[in-house]
């Protein structure tokens, strides 16, 4: 994947925090700290995307959408 240089700006209690973890050998710099912060942040929200839209399905409507299928003979099934 490629990267692409920014320029951000974080509270000076948030650099002292990096600079901390970076000393510490956690990370090997800050923008390593700050792009594993950014994956996480983002893999998280996807989660919960996905966890909400989840939540807005009928169940009952789902299990009859699946059972549907199995209740028609199988001879009418195509053949794969």
């Amino acid at each position: 994947m490629s990267k692409t240089k920014i320029a951000i700006t974080l509270d000076e209690n948030y650099i002292s925090q990096l600079d901390r973890f970076v000393s510490e050998h956690v990370f090997q710099n800050r923008s390593q700290a700050i792009q594993e912060a950014v994956e996480e942040k983002l893999s998280r929200m996807k989660r919960t995307r996905l966890a909400k839209e989840c939540a807005k399905l009928d169940k009952n409507f789902e299990k009859t959408m699946a059972d549907e299928g199995l209740n028609e003979d199988l001879s009418q099934w195509p053949e794969y």
